[in-house]
């Protein structure tokens, strides 16, 4: 396994909204947060998904890709992912339970 390979990082997060579930602020909420993580330079492969395990109740997910540690550090510390997180993130996410692998 090549050093870049080890380094690769998939960072995803489980969610709900304080919004109504199919309301236009929770569409708005989606929407925003792919626009402003995917302009994040260090961000691949970005997927917005809709949770439907009965298993869980949380409602959507974030999955994102970082091909080292450095760009999954770039990108916490980003103006943009910050922006969001204070803005967004704080005032409309009700819970949320954040997994990070490496291969």
């Amino acid at each position: 396994m090549s050093e870049q390979a080890k380094e690769w990082i998939l960072h995803s997060v489980i969610f709900s909204l304080k919004h109504e579930k199919g309301s236009e602020a929770e569409s708005k909420f989606l929407e925003d947060g792919r626009e402003a993580l995917t302009s994040i330079p260090t961000v691949n492969n970005f997927q917005v998904y809709k949770q439907v395990s009965a298993k869980n109740d949380y409602d959507y997910g974030f999955s994102m890709e970082f091909a080292s540690q450095a760009d999954y550090d770039a990108y916490n510390d980003h103006p943009l992912h910050v922006k969001f997180v204070n803005e967004r993130w704080v005032t409309e996410v009700e819970k949320f339970l954040e997994i990070d692998y490496k291969k």
